[in-house]
């Protein structure tokens, strides 16, 4: 009887972590069509691409190309140098790729540029849709 007892046991354990793990796959994929969604349902962002906007000498296309190679560090680098050079919006799109490449270095430097960007940038400026995307994150 003690081996009968003993495969009964199995059995109901086996049916229990098969229930459980069920019941996380469930959980799971409500999980993630509830996410996807919502992502959906939200009014898109319209997407400009940042040689198209005006304010950058084509001269420092090259520059720029090779800071963003470097990471958070180059584009800083980059906008210490020619920043000044640079006008909005083309200056505000480069910072807020700053903002969102040193924000897991240094999320206190990313609020701080993001709230300089968003100060001066104007709501009608093309930008201005980003900076309301990344504004939950970065206020």
């Amino acid at each position: 009887m003690n081996g009968a007892l003993k495969f009964i046991l199995t059995i109901i354990v086996l049916v229990g972590l098969g229930m459980g793990a069920y019941k996380v796959w469930e959980y799971w994929g409500n999980f993630s069509h509830s996410s996807s969604s919502s992502s959906t349902s939200s009014t898109p962002v319209p997407e400009v691409a940042d040689t198209s906007l005006p304010g950058m000498p084509p001269k420092l296309e090259p520059y720029l190309e090779a800071a963003r190679k470097r990471g958070a560090a180059g584009l800083h680098d980059f906008l210490l140098t020619y920043g000044n050079t640079i006008g909005d919006p083309r200056r505000a799109s480069i910072e807020l790729d700053y903002v969102v490449l040193v924000a897991k270095d240094d999320p206190a430097e990313a609020r701080r540029v993001f709230t300089r960007v968003k100060t001066r940038t104007s709501t009608t400026s093309p930008v201005y849709p980003r900076i309301e995307s990344l504004a939950k994150t970065y206020e």
